[in-house]
């Protein structure tokens, strides 16, 4: 009797895609499908935060192993990345913690985007090290301060389907449209894609396509 070859992994998509996606998925799409990227003030200030967690290294802290630039996989899931800073508790349980710029009182929508990579990350190390990872931080530059994520039953489906629809769009090579309404200009107002992404343009040409399917003579 024959027996079935065991699935392939899927293909591995970056962390760092789940809150790009969480954001906009155009913006994801630009990114990582079509491979551009531009940078703003945002942007930069982000690169300037991370230069120290950028750097690979292990140190130790009031009794606590910390190692920056961890490289992190999922082979389940397909997620590769890398953290900005693990902590390593008591039993070696790890907590990551990820740098961000600006102040921890951001937006609920937005700061969502940052809770879903952590818990992205939070994953992986489970995965890595079989044990369980209960909760991570997102330090942000501007406040110095740390915002507690607990990394609940909701966020792990959450990214479960965001890698999903991510490797969705990649293997299909379709570009999402741009956000509309009310969000998409809070979003589209920060994003260093604007020039690319043309939302206002590209809505235009979607409502004029809609038009000519459905009235012929318009």
């Amino acid at each position: 009797m024959q027996t079935a070859p065991p699935a392939a992994e899927p293909e591995p998509i970056a962390l760092s895609a789940l809150q790009h996606w969480q954001y906009c998925p155009r913006q994801c799409g630009l990114i990582h499908l079509e491979q551009v990227f531009d940078d703003n003030l945002h942007t930069l200030r982000g690169q300037a935060v991370h230069t120290k967690a950028d750097l690979p290294g292990v140190d130790t802290a009031k009794g606590v192993r910390v190692e920056r630039a961890l490289p992190l996989w999922h082979d389940v899931l397909g997620l590769i990345g890398k953290a900005d800073v693990v902590e390593f508790l008591a039993g070696g349980v790890p907590y990551p913690v990820e740098y961000k710029h600006g102040s921890r009182n951001k937006a609920a929508d937005i700061a969502a985007c940052d809770d879903l990579q952590l818990a992205g990350q939070a994953l992986c190390l489970e995965a890595m090290t079989g044990k369980p990872v209960h909760e991570g931080a997102l330090y942000y530059a501007s406040s110095k301060r740390r915002r507690i994520v607990p990394i609940t039953a909701q966020l792990r489906v959450d990214v479960a389907q965001t890698a999903k629809a991510v490797r969705h769009m990649l293997t299909s090579g379709q570009l999402p449209p741009p956000l509309a309404g009310a969000q998409a200009g809070r979003r589209c107002k920060g994003c260093s894609l604007q020039e690319r992404c043309q939302p206002q343009a590209t809505h235009a040409s979607l409502i004029a396509a809609r038009q000519s399917l459905f009235d012929p003579d318009a």
